[in-house]
């Protein structure tokens, strides 16, 4: 018998063409997930054991070999956390904005290569809504309206989140809210990273404005766009002097890169005032050239 369609694999093959530094497998009944060598379950790392260890010196190491310092334990596990939450969330993220739909993927459906950028998961159920065709698959479950399906997105990426989160929080000296709105900050950033590659800039943001409009539990802050503005609220402008500068966005979390490299703090820090020299899309451009090995 054919293998039925499945729902999510369209999304996933755009994802990749638009941004090659992501790949992600779809695992069939039966089949092994990877583990080993280079592979890393989402378990594991929850974990918080001997896995975890290994992940996270990785970071340690490459911090050592780029910037010629070690980082701080805490913020080595900062980095680590950064580096697979950002790519885990675009798993849930760019099925529901490509073509509304929203994998529920347990940490023990997902396996992490991060040398080459990788990601293997087992889909098995997914919601959508009404008039999906996807929604005759097996494993559908149709909801109501758009802001239903919203919420699918945000209790999937809780879900899947959550003990991963308590596997890094003690190694990273955060707890609750700190963890959360780092977890905003991936959610809002993976999918207006690859949006922008897609040309879709203007639909993600109104997209996850209303996702993350604040006060949505566990998560902390909001998608919170802006226009720069100069010292008396005008928009800034472009780079040629004549356009309009791009959109930018107040982070929720601080990524902590300013305790190895103080003089390049992040123009989007919370730890930083709103100044007019704040750099538009930079966290997300860091973001994503820090998915993968150097």
């Amino acid at each position: 018998m054919p293998v039925p369609p499945s729902a999510v694999a369209a999304a996933y093959a755009r994802l990749s063409e638009a941004f090659p530094g992501l790949t992600v497998t779809e695992l069939g009944p039966g089949e092994q997930a990877p583990s080993g060598g280079a592979w890393t379950t989402a378990d594991s790392l929850a974990a918080g054991g001997p896995e975890l260890d290994a992940f996270l010196a990785w970071d340690d190491a490459q911090v050592l070999r780029d910037y010629g310092t070690r980082a701080r334990p805490d913020v080595v596990a900062s980095f680590g956390l950064h580096r697979y939450a950002w790519p885990a969330c675009l798993l849930f993220t760019a099925p529901w904005f490509l073509h509304r739909r929203v994998p529920r993927l347990p940490v023990a459906h997902v396996s992490y290569d991060r040398t080459s950028g990788r990601m293997a998961v087992r889909v098995t159920s997914f919601a959508c809504l009404p008039g999906d065709p996807a929604a005759a698959l097996p494993g559908a479950r149709v909801v109501p309206d758009e802001e239903a399906l919203r919420a699918e997105v945000r209790a999937a990426v809780a879900e899947h989140l959550e003990p991963v989160l308590g596997g890094f929080g003690p190694r990273m000296r955060r707890r609750g809210r700190a963890l959360w709105g780092m977890a905003t900050d991936e959610v809002v950033e993976g999918l207006w990273y690859v949006a922008q590659l897609l040309d879709e800039q203007e639909r993600a943001m109104r997209e996850l404005e209303l996702l993350m409009p604040g006060a949505t539990r566990p998560y902390v802050g909001s998608a919170a766009f802006r226009e720069p503005t100069g010292p008396d609220g005008e928009i800034a402008p472009g780079p040629s002097g004549r356009e309009r500068s791009q959109p930018s966005r107040d982070r929720v979390s601080c990524c902590m890169f300013y305790t190895v490299r103080p003089e390049d703090t992040c123009a989007n820090c919370p730890r930083t005032c709103a100044t007019a020299d704040r750099i538009p899309g930079r966290i997300a451009d860091r973001s994503a050239t820090a998915t993968v090995a150097a």
